[in-house]
């Protein structure tokens, strides 16, 4: 039973890190889209813009699906329908069509399977297994995202690059995507929340989850905990102009430097925050809890160091050092929806609204963050991104502090009731 507990989180993983290799197909077929499909720059962008719209309004449809239907059903539907996206969008359509693929890619990769991935993953484990549970989940799309993204390229080359190349390369991902969700239909076991067949009693179920999720406290503490890591996540991005304009680094580092921060500290922080979240800490909110703190305080350090003296690679393993707490955090910040004590029947609805609330700083924050740069050049505009990622985390602290010290009353409530019955 261990073994396929284990073996099922493997499937989950290539799904998850397959699943949005199209939609961010610009990682590596960027130039080509615009020197082949013809695309500007604001084009690329507004495709994005429609993704991040659809993607947001859809998380309120997903408070429905994600427990009125099976994840059996769900997981492959998501993976097929944007696999599905993906051949549409091999034969490089219309800037409309390019548009219309983006909106698709969202409503069936964001609404219809991530707050079902999430709720899979969570059923998969107790209580005591969801830091490692969600830390080998993230750990496993950084290594799914190297391994995916490398066979793109290779593809890409193979087709003598330009345009066969990118269509090469659509394909791939496409095939991979269907291959996805073709398996997951086989490996993912049914839902056995709704036992009515009464279509009218099981959407009254639903609903009812709904209402409840929403009632409850510790589920907008837990989801502004999300909140609060994914704002600080998102400054990370600001490491790479920042080591460029201040450290001057050179063209060659960039790459490799990004390869690191993207996918190398994923895959480390993916283990290690879940380990010490369920071994060490013994609670996931715990564990935000103290990482706030020390991102934070480590922040602070960050910014009194002299950088404009400082050695680059010294420079380069401060931003890296900070990155590795952040990623540790997002490892495991959708662990609490089991600690909270959220009912897993309505798992799916306490996913999709933490995914609401979680990911709102995609919104904003790199507007914000973009902002500060433009207006304040040089170092004082990267200090400003930093000082307001420090804010963050330390929103972040008193929000798991509330939510920490909420869950140690209902726990010492609940011992001395069941003291009193025994």
């Amino acid at each position: 039973m261990l073994m396929n507990k284990w073996v099922r989180l493997c499937f989950l993983i290539f799904g998850a890190g397959t699943i949005f290799k199209l939609s961010s197909m610009k990682d590596v077929f960027y130039v080509p889209m615009q020197e082949d499909w013809g695309l500007s720059n604001t084009q690329i962008g507004l495709g994005f813009t429609a993704y991040a719209v659809i993607q947001t309004a859809g998380l309120f449809l997903a408070l429905y699906i994600a427990d009125r239907y099976s994840k059996k059903i769900l997981l492959p539907v998501g993976l097929i329908g944007v696999g599905l996206c993906g051949a549409y969008l091999s034969t490089l359509p219309p800037f409309t069509g390019y548009l219309i693929a983006f909106g698709g890619m969202a409503f069936f990769g964001e609404v219809i399977y991530w707050p079902v991935l999430l709720k899979a993953v969570r059923l998969l484990g107790n209580k005591q297994e969801q830091g490692r549970m969600f830390g080998f989940l993230e750990a496993g799309r950084g290594v799914v995202d190297v391994l995916i993204a490398s066979g793109a390229l290779f593809v890409f080359v193979q087709f003598g690059e330009g345009k066969d190349g990118m269509q090469a390369g659509l394909i791939y991902y496409t095939l991979v995507t269907l291959a996805a969700g073709i398996i997951s239909y086989f490996i993912i076991d049914n839902d056995d929340e709704l036992h009515t067949k009464d279509s009218a009693e099981a959407n009254k179920q639903v609903l009812q989850g709904i209402k409840t999720v929403i009632k409850c406290p510790n589920l907008w503490l837990a989801s502004f905990v999300i909140f609060f890591v994914y704002a600080a996540y998102c400054g990370l991005t600001y490491f790479i102009p920042f080591l460029k304009d201040i450290y001057a680094l050179p063209v060659a580092l960039i790459g490799a430097y990004g390869i690191v921060n993207q996918y190398g500290l994923k895959m480390v922080g993916g283990p290690i925050g879940g380990f010490l979240a369920d071994k060490v800490a013994k609670s996931a909110t715990v564990y935000l809890k103290w990482t706030f703190l020390v991102s934070a305080i480590a922040m602070i350090a960050f910014i009194q160091l002299p950088h404009e003296t400082m050695n680059v690679y010294v420079g380069m393993a401060a931003t890296l050092g900070f990155g590795a707490i952040i990623f540790s955090q997002r490892a495991v910040f959708f662990a609490p929806m089991d600690e909270i004590g959220t009912d897993r029947q309505y798992a799916g609805s306490a996913m999709a609204f933490g995914c609401i609330i979680g990911y709102m700083p995609a919104m904003f924050a790199y507007t914000l963050y973009g902002y500060l740069l433009d207006t304040f050049p040089g170092i004082q505009g990267f200090n400003y991104v930093f000082s307001l990622m420090v804010v963050f985390s330390l929103c972040g602290f008193a929000c798991a502090s509330i939510l920490t010290s909420r869950l140690k009353k209902q726990k010492t409530q609940k011992a001395d009731v069941e003291l009193m019955n025994g």
